[in-house]
C-alpha cells in the first residue's frame, strides 16, 4: 500500500503546488534502491536543506526571544531543539513514519518508528515546504511542532545531555567520572548498531544500543539517571561499604 500523502498534507494544512517535492521528501534511500525503475530521488537533499532553514529558523527564534542570555545559552537551547530525538518527536506528532516510501526490508526491521529516519524526513519536509512555499510557511510549520517545546526545555534544564547530567552526578556522589566502554556491535555496516556501557568507579551501571556510539552513550546515560537511585543503591550495597 502507498503512503496517502494528500492525508498528510490534510493534516500539516499544506497544499503543495509541486507534489513531487513532497514525494521526494518521504523517500528514503532504501526505496530508491528496490525500485531501480523510479525516477524519484531519495530525501537526502531535502534533508539538507531543511537542516539549514531549521538551523536559520530556530536561531533566529531563540535570538529573539532570549534577549538576555549569552550565546552559550542559545547554542545550548538549539542543541536540544533539534536534536534527533527532538526532531523524531515532532515527527510522531504527524504521524510521518507511516507516509514514508520505504523499501520492504527497512520497514521489517522498524524502519517507520526508528528516531534517526523519521529526524531525517522531519527536516527533509521543511525543505519542500521552504521550496514550495517559502521561508515564512516553513517558520510557521516549525513553531507550530517544534518551537513550541522551548519552554518546557529551559524550565527543566533539558538542554544539558545526559552525560553531561551524569557526570555531574557522579563526580559529587562518588568523585568520579563515568567511563563508557563498547560492549557490542551488531548489523550491516549501513545500519550498524552499538551498545556501549558506562562504568562508574570501577563498576558498570547500565547499558544503551544506538546507531552511533555516541548514541549509545547518551542512552546509557540516560537509563542510569533515570534508575540513579536503584543502582547507586546496588552499588553501596556491591562495595559494602563499611562504618568508619
Amino acid at each position: 500500500m502507498q503512503p496517502d500523502i494528500q492525508e498528510l498534507e490534510g493534516k500539516i494544512d499544506i497544499k503543495f503546488a509541486n507534489a513531487a517535492l513532497i514525494e521526494e521528501a518521504l523517500t528514503h534511500r532504501s526505496y530508491v534502491n528496490e525500485n531501480r525503475d523510479r525516477r524519484s530521488n531519495h530525501n537526502e537533499r531535502l534533508e539538507f536543506l531543511g537542516d539549514a532553514v531549521l538551523e536559520l529558523i530556530t536561531t533566529q527564534f531563540l535570538f529573539q526571544k532570549y534577549p538576555d542570555r549569552p550565546e552559550g545559552d542559545l547554542t545550548s537551547f538549539r542543541a536540544a531543539l533539534v536534536r534527533t530525538e527532538s526532531l523524531a518527536g515532532c515527527a510522531g506528532q504527524i504521524e510521518l513514519g507511516k507516509y514514508l516510501f520505504m523499501s520492504k526490508g527497512e520497514e521489517a526491521t522498524g524502519g517507520r518508528s526508528r528516531p534517526y529516519i523519521l529526524a531525517n524526513a522531519f527536516e527533509a519536509v521543511i525543505g519542500a515546504i521552504y521550496l514550495d512555499k517559502g521561508l515564512a510557511a516553513a517558520e510557521k510549520f516549525i513553531s507550530q511542532y517544534l518551537l513550541v517545546n522551548i519552554d518546557n526545555i529551559v524550565a527543566n534544564r533539558l538542554d544539558v545531555d545526559p552525560k553531561s547530567k551524569l557526570q555531574e552526578i557522579a563526580q559529587e556522589t562518588l568523585k568520579s567520572t563515568p567511563v563508557y566502554q563498547l560492549v557490542a556491535a551488531s548489523g550491516p555496516d549501513h545500519d550498524k548498531v552499538f551498545e556501549m556501557e558506562v562504568v562508574i568507579a570501577g563498576q558498570a551501571f547500565a547499558s544503551g544500543k544506538g546507531h552511533s556510539k555516541q548514541e549509545a552513550e547518551q542512552n546509557a546515560a540516560k537509563f542510569t539517571l533515570a534508575k540513579w537511585d536503584e543502582l547507586y543503591q546496588k552499588y553501596q550495597d556491591s562495595v559494602k561499604i563499611s562504618p568508619a
